[in-house]
C-alpha cells in the first residue's frame, strides 16, 4: 500500500530512514546543481542507506516472473518525487540472471544492498541508439559486493550489464533523476551494434498514459 506524506510524493515503501534519505536527497538537490557535485554529496547518505538492512519491504525484495526486462527480474518503485525528476527503486536479479545491455539516461547512484553482481560497463564508440545503430565497447568490467556503489554521470558509465554471480538474488538501490521505469531508454546487443527502444516498467506500478507517450 502507497504512504505519502504529500499528496504530490509517492512513497512505495516506508521507513524513518528512508524518508531521512529523501529528505536529504531534497535538500542537497535544492543547495547543489551541478550533478557531479551532487552526487559526491550524497555519497554518505546513500552509503548509509545500503548498512540498514531494515527498510526494505520484503515484497520488494522478490523476482518478478513477468518482467519487463525478463529472467524473472523485478524492478520495485519506492519513491517518486511529484514532477517524476527522482526515483528511488530496487532491482531484483535472481541468481545466474542478467539484465539486457541498457542505458538509464539520468545521474544516479546505484549501490548493491544484498548479493554480489558483476557489472559491464560499455561506452558508444558510434551510432545513433534513437536510429537502432550503436555500436559499442566494453569499458569495463567489475564485481560487486554489499554495500558497494558507483555513480552514473551520462554518457560515464551510463551503458551497462549485471549478471548476478551469489547463489542467491542480488539486490540493488537506485536513485535516478528520472522515472526510470517509464520513461523510454535504449537496449542493445553489443554484438550486433543494435539498439531499440525500451521501457522496463515497474513491477509494482503502472506507467500511465502520459509517461508513455
Amino acid at each position: 500500500m502507497r504512504v505519502s506524506d504529500k499528496p504530490e510524493d509517492e512513497y512505495y515503501a516506508d521507513s524513518q530512514g528512508l524518508r531521512r534519505f529523501i529528505d536529504t536527497v531534497h535538500a542537497r538537490r535544492s543547495a547543489t546543481k551541478e550533478p557531479a557535485a551532487l552526487l559526491d554529496e550524497l555519497k554518505p547518505a546513500f552509503g548509509q542507506l545500503l548498512e540498514d538492512q531494515n527498510w526494505l519491504p520484503a515484497e520488494f525484495a522478490e523476482p518478478y516472473l513477468a518482467s519487463g526486462m525478463g529472467g524473472g527480474i523485478g524492478q520495485y518503485l519506492l519513491y517518486r518525487s511529484a514532477d517524476k525528476s527522482l526515483t528511488l527503486f530496487s532491482l531484483v536479479v535472481p541468481a545466474g540472471s542478467s539484465t539486457p545491455v541498457h542505458d538509464h539516461l539520468a545521474w544516479g547512484l546505484v549501490g548493491l544492498y544484498r548479493g554480489e553482481q558483476r557489472e559491464e560497463v560499455f561506452s558508444l564508440e558510434r551510432g545513433d541508439p534513437d536510429k537502432g545503430d550503436a555500436g559499442l565497447r566494453l569499458a569495463e568490467e567489475r564485481d560487486l559486493h554489499t554495500g558497494e556503489f558507483y555513480a552514473l554521470l551520462p554518457p560515464d558509465g551510463d551503458i551497462h550489464r549485471v549478471t548476478t554471480i551469489s547463489p542467491e538474488a542480488s539486490i540493488s538501490i537506485h536513485l535516478l533523476g528520472n522515472d526510470a521505469g517509464c520513461v523510454v531508454r535504449h537496449s542493445y546487443e553489443p554484438e550486433a551494434s543494435r539498439s531499440a527502444s525500451f521501457r522496463s516498467g515497474y513491477s509494482n506500478v503502472d506507467c500511465v498514459d502520459e509517461e508513455m507517450a
